[in-house]
C-alpha cells in the first residue's frame, strides 16, 4: 500500500494549519461580503452552544457564494459557520429589506419561546469579525415574549479592509402561534479611522487584565523564586559542604571505626540514588511526554506574542496542534535515552507508549465530549473527517518523528555514564519521620508552583468559559518561566530531603511533587466552575 496519499493528506492539513484565514481581507468596491451565521445559546452558560438554523430561524434568498474554507483548528472548536443568504456588498448600502419569512408553527413557536425565556443569543461573522445579537426579551409584566426581527449592520472600512461591525436589533414581534414573522436587514457603510491591525482592540477587555493586578501578582511570584533559589543556594552550597566536610573527616578513619560511627544522610545512599526507577517504561514515557508538552507550550506562547493568533477563528489550537507534531522527536530523545540510560529493552514499546500517551488522553477525552455534543444536537459536536484528520495526525506523523527521537537519543546519549557503580543488593530503606515519605512530599510539593500561578489561572479560566478574550501572553510567557525555576527548586528540595532520609526512590517522587501541580489546577477548575460561573 503506496503512503504518498497519506503524505499528500498531511500536506493539506499541514497548509491548512497554516492558511487559517478564507481569504486576504482585501476587497474592491462591489465585492461580495459574507455574513456567517455561527452559534447560538443560553446568555449566561456561553459554553451551551447549538447551530444558529437549530432554532427555526430562516435563510435569505442569496443560495451559493464565491468560496468557503474551515481550518482544522475551527473543525476542533465546533465552529460550524453557515451562509446566512443575506446579501451584503463592499461599500453598498442596503435600506430597509426583507430576506425571509417565518410561518410560526406550534412547533416553531414553542422554540422561540423557550429561546426568549432563556435569554438566547447567536453569533454570527463578518470578514472574522464577531458579531453578537439577543433572540428576543420578555416584557415587564413576563406575560408578552417578543423576539426581534430587523437586523441592522453598521460597518466600517478603512481604504480596502473592513475594520468595524455593529449590530442593532430593531422591531420586535410578540410571539403567536399561526402568525408569519418577517426578517428583515439594512446595511450602513462608513469610512473608519481604525487600522486593520486594530480592529480586534474593540473586543478586548482592559478593565478586566488589569496590568497592576498582573505585575503585583509577579512580583509575588519572584519573591517566592528569590526564597526558593537562596534556599537551594543554601542545600547546595552550605549544607552539602558541611557533610562532605564530615565525610573527608571519616575518610581517615579505619572500617571499624566508620562501621561503628554515627552515619547517615544522603551519602549513604550513593550505591542505590542510580538505580533504575520502578516501571521504568512508563517513568521515561512520562519525562519524555513533559519535555514535549514544555517545549510546545513554550513555542505557543512565543507565536501567540509574534502573531495575536487571538484574532483568527481556531488558530491557537490549530497552532498547538502543528507544533505538538513538530516538537515530536524531543518527546521521542529524551524518553528514549533515559529508558536506554535506565537499561530498558521494550525500547519500541516504550516509543510507542511516548508517542500515544498525551494524544490518547486528550482526544480520547475530547472524542467521549463529542458523543454527548452529538446527542444533544450542540454546535461544539466535532465532524467524523476532523477526526479522522487528528487520527492521521498521530498515526503518520507524531509516531514517526518520535521514533526518530528515540533512535537518536539511544544512540547519542543513551549510555550510562553513572560516577559510582550500583550495589547488587538494594539497601533497606530506615524508618524516618511521617513528613519525610513520598506520599507526605508528592503532596506538598505541588503547593509553591500553584501558588505562583494562582492569579494567572483565575484570568485563563475565564476566558476559557468564554466570557473573555485572553491576549496578555506577555504576561503568561512571565508565569509560565517563574512556574518553571519554582519547579525545578521545589524538586530539588523535595529530592534532597528524601535522600537525606536515606530513601533512594527518589525518582518518581521529584516527578509526581512537580506534577502534583496539575492537580492542585485540576482541583481549582472545579471550584471555578461551581462557583464562579452560571
Amino acid at each position: 500500500m503506496s503512503i504518498k496519499p497519506f503524505i499528500s493528506l498531511l500536506l493539506l492539513l499541514s497548509i491548512e494549519i497554516v492558511v487559517c484565514d478564507e481569504h486576504d481581507h482585501i476587497y474592491k468596491d462591489g465585492d461580495e461580503v459574507v455574513l456567517w451565521m455561527n452559534t447560538v445559546g443560553p446568555y449566561h452558560n456561553r459554553q451551551e452552544t447549538y447551530s444558529y438554523f437549530s432554532l427555526p430561524f430562516c435563510r435569505g434568498k442569496k443560495s451559493s457564494i464565491s468560496h468557503y474554507h474551515e481550518t482544522l483548528g475551527e473543525a476542533l472548536l465546533g465552529v460550524e459557520l453557515e451562509f446566512s443568504g443575506i446579501d451584503i456588498d463592499f461599500k453598498g448600502d442596503f435600506s430597509h429589506t426583507e430576506y425571509c419569512t417565518v410561518d410560526l408553527t406550534e412547533e416553531k413557536y414553542q422554540a422561540f419561546m423557550y429561546a426568549v425565556q432563556n435569554h438566547y443569543w447567536y453569533q454570527m461573522y463578518i470578514d472574522d469579525l464577531p458579531i453578537w445579537g439577543i433572540v428576543g426579551e420578555v416584557d415587564d409584566g413576563g406575560d408578552g415574549h417578543y423576539v426581534w426581527t430587523h437586523k441592522k449592520f453598521d460597518i466600517g472600512y478603512n481604504k480596502d479592509y473592513i475594520v468595524d461591525v455593529n449590530l442593532t436589533s430593531e422591531v420586535k414581534v410578540k410571539l403567536k402561534p399561526g402568525i408569519k414573522i418577517p426578517f428583515t436587514y439594512e446595511v450602513k457603510w462608513h469610512p473608519s479611522k481604525v487600522k486593520f491591525e486594530d480592529r480586534f482592540d474593540k473586543y478586548l477587555d482592559p478593565n478586566f487584565f488589569q496590568h497592576r493586578i498582573h505585575w503585583f501578582s509577579i512580583f509575588n511570584s519572584f519573591m517566592m523564586v528569590i526564597f526558593l533559589v537562596g534556599l537551594v543556594s543554601m542545600i547546595l552550597m552550605r549544607t552539602l559542604r558541611k557533610d562532605y566536610a564530615r565525610y573527608s573527616k571519616e575518610e581517615d578513619l579505619d572500617d571499624m571505626e566508620k562501621d561503628l560511627g554515627d552515619e547517615y544522610g544522603w551519602k549513604q545512599v550513593h550505591g542505590d540514588v542510580f538505580r533504575p526507577a520502578s516501571n521504568a517504561l512508563l517513568f521515561s514515557a512520562f519525562i519524555g511526554t513533559g519535555y514535549h508538552i514544555a517545549t510546545v507550550s513554550l513555542l505557543v506562547i512565543l507565536f501567540a506574542i509574534i502573531g495575536e493568533l487571538y484574532t483568527e477563528r481556531g488558530s491557537l489550537l490549530s497552532t498547538a496542534i502543528f507544533v505538538y507534531a513538530a516538537t515530536a522527536p524531543v518527546n521521542g530523545y529524551t524518553g528514549g535515552s533515559l529508558y536506554a540510560r535506565m537499561g530498558g529493552k521494550l525500547w519500541i514499546k516504550q516509543m510507542v507508549m511516548s508517542a500515544f500517551m498525551m494524544p490518547a488522553a486528550v482526544c480520547g477525552t475530547a472524542f467521549f465530549i463529542n458523543f454527548i455534543a452529538i446527542y444533544y444536537h450542540a454546535s461544539r459536536a466535532i465532524p467524523f473527517t476532523t477526526m479522522v484528520a487528528v487520527s492521521c495526525i498521530c498515526i503518520f506523523v507524531i509516531l514517526p518523528l518520535t521514533l526518530v527521537g528515540t533512535v537518536l537519543g539511544r544512540n547519542l546519549s543513551g549510555q550510562p555514564d553513572y560516577p559510582c557503580r550500583i550495589n547488587a543488593v538494594p539497601r533497606p530503606i530506615p524508618e524516618k519521620k511521617w513528613f519525610m515519605e513520598p506520599a507526605v512530599i508528592t503532596i506538598l510539593g505541588g503547593v509553591l508552583p500553584f501558588g505562583s500561578i494562582f492569579i494567572e489561572m483565575y484570568f485563563i479560566f475565564t476566558s476559557f468559559w468564554a466570557y473573555k478574550i485572553y491576549y496578555v501572553y506577555g504576561f503568561m510567557l512571565l508565569v509560565f518561566l517563574i512556574l518553571l525555576v519554582v519547579t525545578v527548586c521545589v524538586t530539588i528540595v523535595c529530592t534532597y530531603f528524601l535522600l537525606n532520609a536515606e530513601d533512594y526512590r527518589w525518582q518518581w517522587t521529584s516527578f509526581m511533587a512537580a506534577a502534583s501541580t496539575a492537580g492542585y489546577v485540576y482541583i481549582y477548575s472545579f471550584y471555578y466552575f461551581f462557583f464562579k460561573t452560571k
